[in-house]
């Protein structure tokens, strides 16, 4: 054939797309294989994206419900001893004067007292439970809800009622207000439950009791070991650097001041962690999807010399065959890159409303996925493409 024809001659980007998918259908059940592989790696690193995403939406979201602006207090450790430095009786006063805080409540946790479903129960059964003694305020500040009944100020403060926390009910099977629980050496009546309190879940699974009455049954000293404060957003920083010296003048330095949604933020950022060690795991699935996707192209040449041996006695360039395997092996990866990225989305979905939170897939994620696919599909399928091309006409035709 002329030289110059074989030149000339060219190769339409409609007919090297038939060539490169008609290629794939002689051979199905390796393509879907060799896409699986593909699309078991995008998969995976669409969909650890996607939850990760989600989840963060879902604690942004309960953040901005809850709110930041929420701080704690407690007792410091003091150097000398070695023990918490306990704060004043007033501590809960002090900190109401302080200019910027909006409400202030506290709770004293009560050292030797338990409580139990009845008098009956063995001591050693406590449920790991806790009783602290509080004030009416507590519900307001930390925006806590009552899953059933009411809060302890519908009480005569001296009177003997609780409310519990949401799993302290669950352990002490209390499905219903009105019920009595035994505190101390006394039963107190049941006023309410409290739903889960995220930025304070020590309260899940506290036995509230007021101050007054915690004080005349069960001999608390009025000393707070834990006093919640909200403020406005804008002052939260003002106030924070004010409360240690509000909370115990004389020991200042003695006061620790916390926010309880650092916690959700830190917690956000190990799960943040978590996400690029899948991702990394999700890569070498990647990885490896590509090696099959080279192998299959490999094959696919031993196999088709026969077909390239004819293609170039009837005038096709080595460019031509170059293109048309690459083709293949770009139009594999695509399949297993579209595919991925569907069933990605698919669980990420899924799961993410499994949990209750906002559906949340990056779209930036599945552009990547499937742009990996293509770079990974070029790759895997050069060298098979070249070694097509440079085989020569008659020893393609020669071979079995």
């Amino acid at each position: 054939m002329n030289r110059d024809a074989t030149k000339s001659s060219r190769l339409r980007a409609g007919d090297l797309l038939r060539l490169g998918a008609g290629g794939l259908r002689t051979r199905p059940l390796r393509a879907v294989l060799s896409a699986a592989g593909i699309a078991i790696g995008i998969a995976a690193m669409i969909s650890v994206l996607g939850i990760s995403a989600s989840s963060q939406a879902g604690l942004n979201a309960e953040l901005d419900k809850l709110g930041t602006n929420l701080l704690t207090v407690e007792p410091g450790t003091d150097p000398d001893t070695g023990e918490p430095a306990p704060l004043p009786v007033s501590t809960v006063q002090t900190i109401a004067r302080v200019e910027g805080v909006d409400t202030v409540s506290g709770t004293g946790k009560l050292e030797r007292v338990s409580a139990y479903r009845n008098a009956r129960v063995d001591p050693a059964e406590s449920n790991a439970l806790t009783v602290f003694a509080t004030d009416d305020r507590l519900l307001g500040t930390l925006e806590a809800r009552l899953a059933l009944g009411t809060w302890l100020d519908r009480a005569p403060e001296r009177y003997p009622t609780t409310v519990l926390g949401r799993r302290a009910a669950d352990r002490l099977g209390i499905t219903d207000v009105g019920e009595e629980v035994w505190i101390g050496d006394r039963y107190f009546t049941v006023l309410g439950v409290l739903d889960a309190v995220p930025l304070a879940p020590e309260i899940d699974t506290a036995v509230l009791v007021n101050g007054d009455a915690a004080k005349r049954y069960l001999g608390h000293d009025g000393r707070p070991t834990k006093v919640y404060e909200r403020s406005a957003d804008a002052l939260v920083e003002t106030v924070r650097a004010m409360l240690p010296r509000a909370a115990n003048p004389e020991k200042p330095q003695y006061v620790a001041v916390s926010r309880p949604s650092d916690a959700l933020k830190a917690r956000q950022a190990a799960d943040a962690s978590f996400t690029g060690l899948l991702v990394g795991l999700g890569s070498v699935a990647l990885l490896v999807g590509g090696i099959g996707v080279a192998n299959t192209m490999v094959i696919a040449v031993m196999e088709r010399r026969g077909e390239i041996g004819l293609r170039r006695a009837l005038g096709a360039a080595r460019r031509h065959i170059s293109r048309q395997f690459l083709m293949e092996a770009l139009l594999l990866s695509c399949l297993g890159g579209l595919a991925g990225a569907g069933l990605g989305a698919a669980v990420s979905a899924g799961y993410a409303l499994s949990r209750g939170w906002p559906v949340a897939v990056p779209l930036t994620a599945l552009g990547a996925g499937v742009a990996a696919t293509v770079v990974i599909g070029a790759i895997a399928g050069l060298y098979p493409a070249l070694r097509a091309a440079r085989t020569p006409p008659t020893v393609a035709l020669a071979a079995p």
